[in-house]
């Protein structure tokens, strides 16, 4: 009797140190039923992942002159909110935010003239942002792909000038 309650005790210790641990089966179909009904459910796992970095990048980068609400400053600035540029051609949005952009834009039937300089040194980054602004700020535009981006070149940026 002793060494049956010693067993059920060590087994029933052992199946909770698994379950803890992640490795119990119902926690993790959980875990992806939490995911799988998130604000990006509709987007694949890859894209679903670049989401938190984009959102980062957007704060700390694009916000400046885009604004929290993705409105920008009108004449100054424009939109990224529901804006018929952006959605047009999301590999361009990528390598601009890659390379910066000087060229006149028509965003919404408006013009803007103001450079943007480069926001970002790397693809991922920029797909990365690119996905989230086209799934916020009141827009649900699909995604791009790295593999959309393959061939948008980075070009070398300038050196800064030295110190006087």
């Amino acid at each position: 009797m002793k060494k049956t309650t010693l067993t059920l005790i060590s087994l029933f210790a052992i199946s909770m140190f698994v379950v803890s641990c992640g490795g119990g089966g119902q926690q993790n179909a959980e875990q992806q039923t939490v995911q799988a009904t998130g604000p990006y459910s509709d987007l694949p796992a890859d894209i679903q992942a670049m989401m938190p970095r984009g959102e980062e990048i957007y704060k700390t980068k694009c916000t400046v002159c885009h604004q929290t609400t993705g409105l920008g400053i009108e004449s100054v600035f424009p939109p990224l909110a529901k804006a018929d540029y952006l959605i047009a051609d999301k590999v361009r949005a990528v390598a601009q935010t890659l390379n910066g952009s000087k060229i006149e834009m028509i965003v919404n039937g408006k013009k803007y003239t103001q450079e943007m300089i480069p926001q970002v040194d790397t693809k991922e980054d920029a797909v990365a942002v690119i996905n989230y602004v086209l799934n916020n700020l009141g827009n649900k535009d699909g995604f791009v792909t790295l593999s959309e981006v393959a061939n948008v070149e980075i070009k070398p940026r300038p050196a800064p000038a030295p110190a006087k």
